[in-house]
């Protein structure tokens, strides 16, 4: 549930559940066999000849680039051939395209580490939904209608959007399952819509598909407002046709959906919860009643210590 300021409570973590880790220092292999056989499938990984073609596209950097200042360590390269599905030229290029477009876009990536955009984060413009997706797919919540032109430039959303990309990267299980991104466009206003332009559009959009190694399955988009089009028109063109076709629109979100169809069900929780107790003048053991009622039938108050726990913090 969403609080006052947007904040959105998803209740208890089960154990084994959260953000995903940082892989080890040195490359162990931390898919699951479910994993395994969907990178097979999907990507066309063959367990056995992963480390060769680790060392297949570190000697083709070698070769070819020698100057090339970039990390050549197992896990790194792993993320390159997944997202090109181990075609080593592709995936060379896309390495390529990583380390280029940092140099031809300093004041995104100039400095670039989380301390620079905690404004970004407080202001709530993006989070990561902390469970994953049915997939396994980690979801990137980006809500642009937080930001105010007159709050800081865009381009800190951009720095905040990489980093998280970055770290999302990070496991292997989000290089296998991909993300889906989240955008919600309530409160997105003219001066939103139209701060960024065409070329900030056309960077951004070159980036996450042509220079980033993260599989993106799909674009959700709620709560468009009506200019959206014009915002939609202006991204367009810039989207290869497989990547257009992950994008969805979902229209208003219809907060009173829910409660229509729980109010239909009238019926079906007469039936169960309105009848007579089902266990009247059954016995139940000790271990099965509550302990507040078995204190209650004694004229003791069984919450007195905690009351007085709940005064002392007023």
């Amino acid at each position: 549930m969403a609080d006052q300021n947007g904040h959105i409570d998803f209740g208890p973590q089960r154990e084994g559940e959260g953000f995903p880790c940082p892989p080890p220092p040195i490359y162990t292999c931390t898919l699951t066999p479910e994993l395994v056989a969907k990178a097979r499938e999907e990507l066309q990984e063959k367990p056995e000849w992963r480390l060769r073609d680790v060392q297949a596209l570190r000697d083709m950097i070698l070769k070819d680039h020698p100057n090339m200042r970039t990390r050549l360590d197992d896990a790194f390269l792993l993320r390159f051939l997944r997202a090109r599905k181990f075609d080593y030229d592709r995936a060379l290029q896309l390495l390529l395209n990583y380390h280029a477009s940092r140099r031809a876009w300093p004041e995104v990536f100039q400095d670039l580490k989380p301390s620079t955009v905690k404004h970004v984060l407080d202001l709530g413009f993006l989070t990561v939904l902390p469970r994953p997706d049915p997939n396994g797919r980690y979801i990137l919540c980006v809500r642009p209608g937080k930001w105010k032109p007159n709050d800081y430039p865009f381009l800190d959303n951009i720095r905040a959007i990489y980093l998280t990309l970055e770290k999302l990267i990070q496991p292997e299980e989000t290089q296998v399952n991909g993300i889906v991104i989240l955008v919600d466009y309530a409160g997105v206003g003219l001066s939103q819509a139209s701060n960024p332009g065409p070329l900030l559009a056309k960077k951004v959009v070159g980036i996450l598909q042509d220079g980033f190694p993260i599989r993106i399955k799909a674009v959700n988009i709620i709560n468009e407002p009506r200019i959206f089009k014009g915002i939609f028109a202006i991204i367009k063109p810039f989207l290869k046709e497989k990547m257009a076709e992950r994008v969805r629109v979902s229209g208003r979100l219809d907060m009173s959906a829910w409660s229509r169809a729980l109010l239909e069900a009238e019926e079906e929780f007469v039936v169960e919860f309105c009848q007579p107790d089902p266990l009247e003048g059954v016995v139940l053991p000790d271990c099965m009643m509550f302990e507040g009622d078995q204190a209650g039938a004694h004229g003791e108050d069984p919450f007195r210590h905690l009351r007085s726990q709940l005064y002392y913090c007023y």
